[in-house]
């Protein structure tokens, strides 16, 4: 069975806050200790990127333009570290363009500057829903590949196989084996991971 988590799971919620504007930031600093999140302030996006805590679940709201690196750079840099987390953009002035590739790249939300509370605290609502479903699959994902160990590499392969949809004959030809042998191999997948169907195995894949 696959492990489910929810909020209540852990005793805490990090929030990183980036802004060159330290007004800004001890304001937003406020609003969300008095929510009951733990935050981490930054004014500076090289300070933050070379040391990012490791903390779960945690979420960034960054600033999009700061002197250094743009909010768009952050995220990039992050991807490129793979540190990514939920993020919220904040930006003193509209700008479509930005907010597009923002979201584009997996942004959660993008508010205008002054931050208004029940949005500000919408979004890190979301943010906090899409990092505890980031927690989940990783969860799930550790769980199926333990599962998974009872298994001959070649089992493997044919279960690999069989995920994709692969019927007997098929597998047989990409494996180069017999027909007895295909159905064998797949017996042997279903018997030891106790699955008793097609469809049963595609969704254990899936979650």
């Amino acid at each position: 069975m696959l492990t489910s988590v929810d909020t209540g799971s852990f005793s805490a919620q990090y929030i990183f806050i980036l802004d060159d504007d330290m007004a800004m930031t001890k304001l937003l600093n406020i609003m969300l200790t008095q929510m009951g999140y733990i935050t981490f302030l930054y004014s500076n996006a090289i300070d933050f990127l070379k040391a990012i805590p490791e903390v779960s679940p945690s979420i960034l709201i960054t600033d999009m333009n700061m002197p250094e690196m743009t909010g768009i750079e952050v995220q990039a840099e992050m991807a490129r570290l793979e540190r990514t987390m939920p993020i919220i953009f904040l930006s003193g002035e509209s700008s479509v363009p930005q907010s597009i590739t923002a979201l584009k790249q997996g942004a959660v939300d993008f508010l205008l500057k002054p931050v208004n509370l029940q949005q500000l605290k919408a979004a890190v609502e979301t943010a906090f829903e899409s990092a505890m479903q980031t927690i989940q699959s990783a969860i799930n994902k550790s769980a199926l590949e333990t599962r998974l160990m009872v298994l001959t590499p070649r089992e493997r392969e044919v279960y690999d196989l069989m995920i994709l949809g692969y019927n007997n004959t098929e597998i047989l030809e990409t494996l180069r084996v017999s027909l007895p042998t295909a159905k064998q191999y797949k017996v042997a997948v279903m018997r030891k991971l106790k699955i008793k169907s097609l469809s049963a195995l595609i969704s254990l894949d899936r979650f």
